[in-house]
Formats: structure tokens, sequence, C-alpha cells
């Protein structure tokens, strides 16, 4: 398995809606001092229930992130991910069950009011929206995540249950 080490200084976390990208990287960041840059805060506006900014102002927040000497990234946003991966010098795919996913929402929708690359100023509650994306969307972007995990040549790992997540916490001591 990778280590965290072979990763390098600039780590990229993608995977599906809720799987745990957010949580693992400021684990990360906490264990090697690294600043956290949650994707979903760049691209919507703080205090505004999930509404996008203007994609060139997201690009801007995006393109200033990466060229930092030091981060760990999470999340998707697949036209940005070109020069994300271009800095990066370690992927980490999160490929969790989609069930896993689910119950995740709900539990954090309903019961944990503060959580890890939350939105400034919002609420998360359940919405139609995500469930569809969750449960519909997602099962169908896993082959392209699968095929994009393929052709990454920089050091990487996926995850694809919550027994290796857990492993994965364990052997590099992270906390959440």
């Amino acid at each position: 398995m990778t280590t965290l080490a072979e990763l390098g200084p600039r780590i990229c976390i993608m995977g599906p809606s809720n799987s745990g990208k957010s949580t693992l990287a400021v684990a990360i960041a906490q264990q090697r001092q690294l600043p956290a840059v949650h994707l979903d805060q760049l691209f919507h506006l703080p205090h505004s229930n999930w509404q996008p900014r203007p994609e060139a102002d997201f690009l801007q927040l995006h393109d200033a992130a990466i060229q930092q000497p030091y981060w760990v990234m999470e999340g998707n946003y697949s036209r940005a991910l070109p020069q994300r991966l271009q800095r990066a010098t370690g992927f980490i795919l999160l490929d969790l069950p989609t069930t896993t996913s689910l119950y995740r929402y709900l539990r954090r929708t309903w019961f944990e009011h503060a959580r890890h690359g939350a939105l400034a100023g919002n609420k998360d509650s359940v919405k139609w929206e995500m469930l569809h994306h969750i449960g519909v969307v997602t099962p169908r972007n896993r082959r392209s995540y699968t095929a994009l995990f393929d052709s990454i040549e920089l050091p990487k790992l996926r995850l694809g249950n919550p027994r290796e997540l857990e492993g994965f916490y364990r052997a590099e001591a992270l906390q959440r």
C-alpha cells in the first residue's frame, strides 16, 4: 500500500459525495502540517445554501490554491482537474459503496451540525437533488473515477470500502 509520505506535499483526494474526503483531508493536513483545501468552499458562495460562484471566480480561486507549495485538496470538479493533477504529488481515490455515501449523507444532515468542509453559514439539510446525485449520478461516475485512477502516474492510493479507509487511518496514525 502506498504510504502517506510517498504521496508528497500536494495531495489530491477525489471520490463520491459523502465518502469521507473532507474528513480525510483534515486528518492528513493535521498529520503532515499542510493546509486543507475544500473545493466545495471554493465553488460555492458562503452563507448561500450552496449557491455556486461564477465559474471564472471558482477557477481563479482553484488555480491560486494549487499554486501553493503544500496542500491536501479534496473534491472532484473535473473541469479544473487537469491543472490540479499537474501540480499534485499524490492522489487518493475514495471509492466507497453508494450505500455508505447515502448513510453518511443522512447522518450528516440529521445529526452532525459541525463538520469538516462545511460551507460557512450554511446548515446541511436533506435535499432531493443530493439524494439523486448520490444514488443515481455517482454510480455512473465510478467508471470514470476508476479510469482516471488507472491513468494517473502519480503515487496513488485507492480505498474501496470503509474497512480499507479505517485501515489507512490506523496505519498512518491519522486522527479524526
